[in-house]
């Protein structure tokens, strides 16, 4: 649950007012890639709390209050990392051994952990799926995708962060006859399971559409909303996509659906309701890997496959058109306080209003090396960035 609390006010870079905002899903805790987290403009760099390596892989970071969580592979071992998340001290770590599996990149876990209360839910490329005490990370219970569900694990590893909704835990798994499973999050005892789909890359949300709640899973080749008392399917739409990669996570804006998938497929905007309506559908925004975000009637996003000459783009929600496309070097994005907080694919975080009528950046700072898939999370007066080595950095005003 997000906190308020005041702040004392900064004089210089960046002013974190007044509210501070926990972090808990890969996307946030309202699963839209929106930080509720007030940002004044910049007039320097920001200072560096503290760096570390948490190993490989694309798992993002999320923070509740003081702790700041995620996971990588170190030396054939998968580690989730809870640190202090002022100053980087170690507060505990659970491990487990697991080969990296490097696919034509660094390899790893490219799944989120997700917080909830006293719990931390983490899953490896390979289907293993922990349930940890948030406070001592130790392991309450476990699952596998493969050997508990039967599931069938994409080409390149199980990517989705597991879904939290009420008392149940929302897992992708693959399996058929369980495309989508349901546990209890409290035991892990299995409540529902539905469907046949392959599994995709994006991970599960919740969200009421058309007046009804509703599980939206992005699987290999369609975009399906599921009941999230019984599993029942409401309503399905065809995605296809080359290699099944439909990995950017779906975006609900009321009773409409924004999807993107890269391998140049495109996007569309679909509206639920008694039936499946497709608004519109372009090339314009070919979001590969990391899920673009709406704000304001605009949809901002990285177009193309990952890449450091992919830009970034905005599009106009009604409509799908280009408003317009400035170069950043790729990467992944999320929205704070209105502004466009960017980590290029070069380890550039780039920070800017984010508005319809063109993107001028007030900040641009080179905060890492090396290769960067991962979202910034920005959470709790702290921006924290990483890239695919592990290496790790909290920085704030």
């Amino acid at each position: 649950m997000n906190r308020l609390l005041l702040l004392a006010a900064i004089t210089a870079g960046f002013t974190l007012q007044t509210v501070r905002a926990d972090w808990t899903f890969y996307r946030g805790p309202l699963q839209n890639g929106v930080s509720s987290e007030k940002l004044a403009t910049p007039t320097g760099d920001l200072r560096q709390l503290w760096k570390t390596n948490v190993g490989i892989g694309t798992a993002s970071i999320v923070v509740s209050g003081e702790r700041a969580i995620t996971m990588g592979n170190v030396r054939n071992k998968d580690v989730v990392y809870c640190f202090d998340a002022a100053t980087g001290r170690e507060v505990w770590k659970h491990e487990y051994r697991l080969g990296s599996d490097p696919r034509q990149f660094e390899g790893g876990p490219a799944s989120t952990p997700t917080l909830d209360g006293n719990r931390v839910y983490t899953v490896s490329h390979q289907g293993d799926l922990f349930c940890l005490d948030a406070a001592t990370g130790r392991p309450v219970w476990y699952k596998h995708y493969q050997q508990d569900f039967r599931g069938k694990r994409p080409q390149w590893g199980y990517a989705g962060s597991p879904l939290v909704e009420g008392n149940l835990l929302i897992l992708d798994v693959g399996a058929r006859g369980a495309s989508t499973v349901a546990l209890d999050k409290t035991t892990g005892r299995i409540v529902w399971k539905s469907g046949d789909d392959d599994a995709g890359y994006a991970s599960p949300i919740a969200a009421d559409i058309a007046g009804k709640r509703a599980i939206v899973m992005f699987k290999a080749s369609h975009l399906i909303g599921l009941d999230p008392a019984n599993g029942r399917e409401l309503w399905r739409a065809d995605w296809k996509t080359s290699y099944d990669v439909n990995a950017a996570t779906p975006i609900v804006i009321g009773n409409r659906i924004f999807v993107s998938s890269g391998y140049g497929h495109g996007c569309a905007l679909f509206e639920i309701g008694k039936t499946v309506i497709k608004r519109w559908e372009n090339k314009n925004l070919r979001a590969h890997i990391n899920t673009p975000v709406v704000w304001q009637g605009a949809i901002y996003g990285i177009d193309g496959d990952a890449s450091p000459k992919s830009p970034l783009v905005c599009l106009d929600l009604e409509t799908g058109k280009v408003k317009w496309e400035e170069k950043v070097g790729g990467g992944a994005l999320v929205i704070a306080d209105g502004k466009i907080v960017l980590l290029s694919e070069f380890g550039e975080l780039i920070i800017g209003e984010a508005a319809p009528s063109g993107f001028k950046p007030a900040l641009r700072q080179q905060v890492l090396g090396k290769r960067c898939w991962v979202q910034p999370t920005v959470a709790n007066g702290r921006i924290f960035c990483r890239n695919n080595n592990g290496d790790l950095v909290a920085l704030a005003p």
